[in-house]
Order: structure tokens, then sequence, then C-alpha cells
């Protein structure tokens, strides 16, 4: 059984309300936070190696000790809970479920980053959680865990929780912290980056629902304990968003020692395919990373086993490894069409790109046109050269990274399933009422000579 830190009591009944969170140890760990030094709190977050758990993987102490400390300027802690990436729903989970964890992780944060007023950016589609946020933080504040001198430490803290207008672009920082001063939410170009200039041009942090909570058990068991989970620079526990052709779709904690073959097929994790069905492709990190065929997802170019962590999966770069992301976890069997799935992701970031950035506004646009003429049989082969030439024109060039994730997920279909897109072509009529099928992508690759 894979070790939990944060889902431990997720089973609990009646979890979500400060009565039995606190029964279970709940804001103990804020009670050791506030008799420490922030210098001591920011020490152990490093020792833990936590990185980020939005996507990005970047190791949260070194965000955090880049924060500008001038004198009388207040600073912010903002959590990004957008969430707006397709597949990925584990900071939703934490949120309704879990709501005093994420608060009591904010409130460690907060004091060591100096934050007296911190604030939730949440999107706009998940409706119904503000207000369990916002009981939660009332809850908090009548036991004095938020507020005015919290504690007797002399520490003033407010968490406010501000619903977004349902934007996938306010999941990148620069534009959710635009989008949180009430402006239009366009990315913002940097330098300055927020830990410098970010809300209201203070000092801001912005870090993912996971990463604040995993704060809660670092300060806990400590960050060296921390340390000792996972493999390598994969410290700690991961969430895992798991959906699509599996039999057991949820959210999953896990170590990231196990492998992905592990975690599709166990009956601890995803409980295998349905109806029997073969593995045709997996998209590991939410929408936005590479997609994989089945013999590079299972194992590494060289036949080694793949793992679920930041490291093996994206071993062999995006020619033939993928990134672990959002930990959106989305499986596809051999009845899925590459080229139907690639067309909707193209039509989901068209339509969420923020128009600044020509590439990104006229490209998204192209893709999506090109990619709907291949589903519908009129295409033509050199409509596959001027995707690939389209996508490469877009990544990099763009001042967010909407247009890398609009990008990589085309590259990636036509760089492994690029006969698929050609008999799309071939089979103007064929392709309306069939799929193309497994083929020979779950066969075994032979290693590379060297």
């Amino acid at each position: 059984m894979s070790k939990k830190l944060l889902l431990k009591d997720a089973h609990i009944e009646g979890i979500r309300y400060f009565e039995t969170y606190r029964k279970q140890g709940g804001y103990t760990a804020a009670e050791k936070a506030l008799k420490m030094t922030p210098d001591e709190i920011l020490e152990e977050v490093k020792a833990s190696g936590l990185r980020g758990r939005g996507g990005a993987g970047f190791p949260t102490g070194m965000k955090w000790s880049f924060l500008a400390k001038p004198e009388g300027v207040p600073r912010h802690l903002v959590v990004n809970a957008d969430e707006s990436e397709p597949g990925t729903f584990k900071d939703r989970y934490l949120m309704e479920f879990l709501p005093h964890l994420l608060i009591e992780g904010m409130l460690i944060s907060s004091y060591c980053l100096g934050s007296n007023v911190s604030y939730i950016y949440i999107r706009g589609e998940y409706s119904w959680i503000p207000d369990i946020l916002e009981e939660a933080i009332e809850e908090a504040k009548a036991a004095g865990f938020l507020g005015k001198n919290i504690l007797g430490t002399g520490f003033d803290c407010e968490i406010y929780v501000q619903r977004g207008g349902g934007a996938y672009i306010c999941g990148e920082e620069t534009a959710l912290l635009e989008s949180l001063e009430g402006k239009r939410g366009n990315p913002r170009l940097k330098p300055p980056f927020p830990a410098v200039k970010g809300l209201w041009e203070r000092p801001t942090v912005v870090n993912n629902v996971e990463s604040i909570a995993a704060v809660v058990p670092i300060i806990d068991i400590t960050g060296a304990e921390y340390a000792k989970i996972g493999v390598g620079r994969s410290t700690g526990t991961k969430l895992i968003s798991a959906c699509g052709n599996i039999n057991k779709p949820g959210v999953y904690e896990i170590d990231m020692t196990i492998t992905v073959e592990e975690f599709i097929y166990s009956d601890e994790y995803c409980g295998g395919i349905p109806n029997g069905k073969k593995l045709k492709a997996c998209i590991p990190g939410g929408s936005s990373v590479p997609i994989v065929p089945a013999n590079l997802l299972l194992k590494t170019v060289n036949g080694e086993p793949r793992y679920m962590n930041y490291e093996s999966l994206a071993d062999g770069g995006f020619a033939t490894g993928t990134m672990m992301g959002s930990g959106g976890f989305i499986v596809l069997d051999e009845d899925q069409c590459i080229v139907e799935h690639t067309m909707t992701l193209a039509r989901f970031y068209n339509h969420e790109s923020c128009g600044q950035c020509t590439p990104c506004r006229e490209g998204t646009g192209w893709m999506y046109k090109i990619l709907k003429k291949l589903e519908k049989g009129e295409g033509k082969m050199e409509d596959i050269d001027l995707l690939w030439d389209i996508q490469r024109k877009i990544e990099g060039n763009t001042i967010c990274p909407l247009g890398d994730a609009a990008a990589w997920p085309v590259a990636a279909a036509i760089r492994h399933f690029r006969d698929e897109f050609e008999w799309h072509v071939k089979n103007p009529e064929l392709c309306l009422t069939q799929n193309y099928g497994l083929a020979h992508y779950a066969d075994p690759i032979p290693a590379p000579t060297v």
C-alpha cells in the first residue's frame, strides 16, 4: 500500500469540519510551526525537496527563498486553485473534502513568507467549493488559528477566497494576479517576477493547492523524513487524477516509486482497462503534456520500466518521453481516435487563448481548423506537415506557456501516431465510421543502436 500523507484522513466522516479535523491531529503542525522561526520553516521545506505540484515541478523552497522582503512593503501568498488543466481534478478533491488541510498549509506558509493577507484564487466552474472554503476559514478563525494575534504569537493572518471567471489562462500565475486585481486575465511580461512585483506590485508567492497542503506533513514529520519518501528528486507523495478508459477513475496518492504499469493495472489504483481492451496511449500529466503510445509509456526506449515520477516520465525527452505535469492521468484504449482527441484539445486551447500573442492567437485557430478537416476525412497529406510547422512556430514564441501547452499535444500526436493521421487522409469515408485501432503502438520497440 502506498504511504498516504495528504489523503490519510479523507475517508473519515465529517473531516471537512474543524472539530473532526482537529481530533485527527489537525493544526498540530501549525502549532509546531508557529513556535519556529520563518527561516527554520523555509529550511524544512527546502530539505523536503518538495516540488511544485501544479505542473512545472519547480522546487518550492527555492521559490520561496526568492521572495523579496523590502522594508515596510506587505507580502502576499496566493494559492492557485484555478485547476483548469483538462484531466486534472485533485485540487478540487482536496478543497471539497479536506479544506482545513489547505487552510493549515496556508497558515504555515503565510507565517514563513510574512504574508498577513493571503488569497485562494479558485476557478469559476467550482461554484460550490468557495462556500466550503469560507466555512472552513470561519471555523479556523473562531478557533484562533486565523485573524489577529494567532495563538498569542503576534502574527496576524487573514485568508480570502476569490472566484475566477472560468479562464484557463488564469492558471498562469501572472494572469491570475491580473484577474485577482480586477483586470482582464492576460499574462504579464517577466521580469519582474511575482516574487519581486506580484499582487499590487508587492512581493508575492503563487503556489498550487497541493503544494501548500503538502507543507502540513512536511512540518509534521520534518523535511528530512518527507524527503525519504519517493525517489531521487521526486520526493514525498503525489496526487494523481486518473480518468479515461480505466476501471477505477479517481484521485490517488502515490509515493512515486511505483511503475506506470502497476498504476494502470493494479487493483490498488486504476484497476486495468475495461472490457479487456488493450492500452493504446496515455496523457500522463494533464492535456498539455505530450501523449505517448503504450510501448513508450510502460517502458523507456532502453527497455527499462517507466515509473510514476518526474524523472522517469521525462526520460528520453519529448522524443520518447513526456512529463509528470499536474498529474492528470488520461488513459486511452485501442478504440480511441488520436486525431479526434488531438482536435478536441486544439479546440480547447484555441478557445482559451487570451489573444495577446499572435503565434498563439492565430496558430491555435489554424491547428484546430486543420485537425477538424483531418478528422472529417477532408484533409490532405500536406496538412500533416503544415500542422507540424505551425506548432513549431508557436512553441517558445509566446509570453506565457499556453502556446507551448497547445503545441506539445499536436507535436506528440504527429510524432508518435503519424500513420493514423495519414490513414484519415487515405480513407476519407472509412474514418467517419471506424477508428484506426491499435496497430503497432503496443509492440515493444528496439533500443537505439549507438
